[in-house]
């Protein structure tokens, strides 16, 4: 049996960009045969809809209810829900795993980190990072950017990149030997009418979150699921430059 898992995930509550409340996601991707889901809203460094203001702990109070409004709808819907969050550091965009809400109380320091210090933060809380969308193109960018010694992965296929886009990590792929997900950077659950999500399909059934980051530190790749064409949301032409970091290593 094969079990498939949403890897990239946006709710109303904790995305500002988010549509979708947090219980409305169960009962869609059960019906297309998924297994589970990672709600990964935007961090508080990204477009996050949390209250800034508020002190540290009621922001991570709050940032974290939407995956647990969702955790709570998936035990009574039979769907599967874990946490993980999308920080956004310039023009480039991380997907981490694997850290939870206590590890979040005592390190607000994330928020500020550099790509290097957020990679040494979370491996050494037991997480993983995926760079998302490496060569996505979006008028909030001025290029792209890429820093292969502060991922365990990339995100080789997203919902909402053009083919082009997905197509043009390939090379990168290559040169750094990377493993690869693929997620729906899903935000409206109505978009499922029109195009299935996209996935990674395991073996095994996850028993938590460690079990998709313990795959990703060990570079296995996963047979991914991904069975729709991307959106086409932007001209298939190279309009930013690229730019690999290959000073800066954790």
């Amino acid at each position: 049996m094969k079990y498939i898992y949403e890897t990239h995930l946006h709710t109303n509550v904790g995305s500002k960009c988010g549509v979708t409340a947090p219980e409305d996601y169960i009962k869609p991707y059960l019906d297309r045969g998924f297994t589970g889901i990672i709600v990964t809203d935007h961090f508080f460094n990204g477009n996050c809809a949390v209250d800034r203001s508020l002190p540290w702990k009621e922001q991570v109070d709050a940032f974290v209810s939407g995956y647990e409004r969702a955790y709570e709808a998936g035990l009574k819907g039979g769907l599967d829900v874990f946490f993980g969050f999308e920080t956004r550091l310039g023009n480039d965009e991380y997907l981490i795993y694997g850290l939870d809400k206590a590890w979040l109380y005592v390190h607000p320091e994330i928020v500020t980190a550099t790509r290097a210090e957020q990679y040494r933060l979370v491996r050494d809380g037991g997480g993983a990072v995926v760079q998302a969308h490496p060569y996505r193109e979006r008028s909030y960018q001025d290029g792209i950017d890429l820093y292969p010694w502060c991922v365990d992965a990339i995100e080789r296929h997203n919902f909402g990149n053009s083919k082009f886009e997905d197509d043009r990590c390939d090379d990168y792929i290559k040169r750094y030997d990377f493993c690869c997900t693929a997620g729906s950077d899903m935000h409206d659950v109505t978009q499922l009418e029109k195009i299935k999500p996209f996935g990674v399909i395991s073996e095994k059934k996850w028993t938590g979150i460690d079990d998709y980051v313990q795959i990703l530190k060990s570079h296995t790749q996963l047979e991914l699921y991904v069975e729709s064409i991307p959106f086409q949301r932007v001209k298939e032409s190279p309009g930013f430059e690229v730019v690999e970091h290959r000073d800066e290593r954790p």
